[in-house]
């Protein structure tokens, strides 16, 4: 099935909003940079907010379902699910393009915590870590949800190192901390 012209201009608009940032995306290189028109977007989108918010809403379930997915192939058990969130984020940092978590870039742009972007933002972490929660209680984990934090801590800490490049491989250093933090959490 053909996406709308509503669809496809909000996956445009999600490459353009992650390659160059929210507030130095102006209509004027939206239309530039997608070839849709003004009127179109505004047709569709009232205003730029309302169309970082469907790109947002988009790509928390594109990199929510490839996440789950590279978790559930990469490993076997749930304790081995959580351990390879870390291999997928390494395949996701050598891809080309990678600049980082579009989330926190919208966060570190809207940063009032009552902003419907900076909402947004929060929520997509929060999914987040009710879904790590969830895999460590089928682990075993006496308190899955201090576990699941702390991993979003590792994963998001990786994020932040790959696009800065301070490491060489921080999928793998946050790997190796991982094991260390489910090794307390559920023992050997």
């Amino acid at each position: 099935m053909r996406p709308s012209k509503r669809d496809e201009l909000v996956e445009k608009a999600l490459l353009v909003f992650y390659r160059h940032g929210f507030h130095a995306t102006g209509m004027d290189k939206l239309v530039a940079e997608t070839g849709i028109s003004k009127t179109s977007m505004y047709k569709h989108f009232p205003a730029k907010e309302d169309l970082i918010l469907a790109a947002l809403t988009l790509r928390d379930k594109q990199f929510r379902r490839w996440l789950f997915r590279r978790m559930e192939q990469l490993g076997s058990t749930p304790r081995g699910q959580l351990i390879a969130m870390f291999d997928g984020l390494k395949e996701w940092f050598a891809q080309e393009g990678f600049q980082g978590c579009m989330f926190m870039k919208a966060a570190a742009e809207y940063q009032k915590f009552s902003d419907p972007i900076h909402m947004k933002s929060a929520d997509h972490k929060s999914i987040l870590i009710s879904y790590f929660s969830d895999i460590a209680q089928r682990a075993g984990a006496e308190d899955p949800d201090s576990l699941a934090r702390r991993l979003l801590l590792l994963k998001e800490g990786a994020i932040v190192a790959a696009q800065l490049r301070i490491t060489k491989n921080p999928a793998m250093d946050a790997k190796a901390a991982a094991k260390i933090l489910l090794a307390d959490a559920l023992g050997q």
